[in-house]
């Protein structure tokens, strides 16, 4: 609830212009118990389910798949654990992650805490990958894969937001992925 109100205010009124009080007003609460839940203003954009389910997803999938399919079709079924867009309850509102997507794209603060992001989602991967990053040349090589597929994952978001969400995430994410490997990661919009 909290994030929703600053989203809403942020998206509004301007990241900078917002307070931290002005949230924690608009959500009824204490600004200690905004930053109790959020520690940073930052965090009030940034979403870390994602991060998670992502992990997840990558750490069940088959250790006999090359590191690429693994980590984008773990991208592509969180995109849709995300979005219900398997006809699914979404796990969080779709305008709320385009609110997000696109205060992350325009505001250089949360764009420097989303590339901060990111590299912590790429180390959650290549852990979750277990046996396929043990050796130093195999950590290495699971590095450069997960981040080229965060890479086309994260052309499939901004794209995602500039058309207002007009096209299904896991698809676009899907199209990324074929585009910077072919086939290889085995989805298919």
């Amino acid at each position: 609830m909290i994030q929703a109100h600053a989203v809403r205010l942020f998206t509004d009124r301007g990241y900078d212009t917002v307070t931290v009080a002005e949230v924690a007003e608009a959500a009824g609460v204490s600004a200690m118990t905004v930053y109790r839940h959020f520690p940073t203003k930052e965090d009030l954009v940034l979403i870390d389910q994602p991060a998670r389910l992502i992990a997840e997803k990558v750490a069940v999938s088959s250790a006999t798949q090359p590191v690429v399919r693994r980590v984008g079709g773990a991208l592509v079924d969180a995109a849709t654990a995300l979005t219900g867009d398997k006809g699914d309850e979404p796990a969080v509102s779709k305008r709320f992650l385009l609110d997000c997507l696109r205060l992350m794209v325009s505001t250089p603060a949360l764009r420097a805490r989303h590339l901060d992001s990111q590299y912590a989602l790429q180390q959650a991967i290549v852990d979750a990958l277990g046996d396929d990053a043990t050796t130093h040349d195999a950590a290495f090589h699971a590095q450069a894969a997960t981040s080229a597929c965060l890479a086309a994952m994260h052309t499939a978001l901004t794209r995602w937001a500039e058309d207002d969400g007009q096209t299904e995430l896991p698809e676009l994410i899907a199209r990324a992925l074929a585009a910077a490997f072919g086939d290889v990661v085995g989805h298919r919009p």
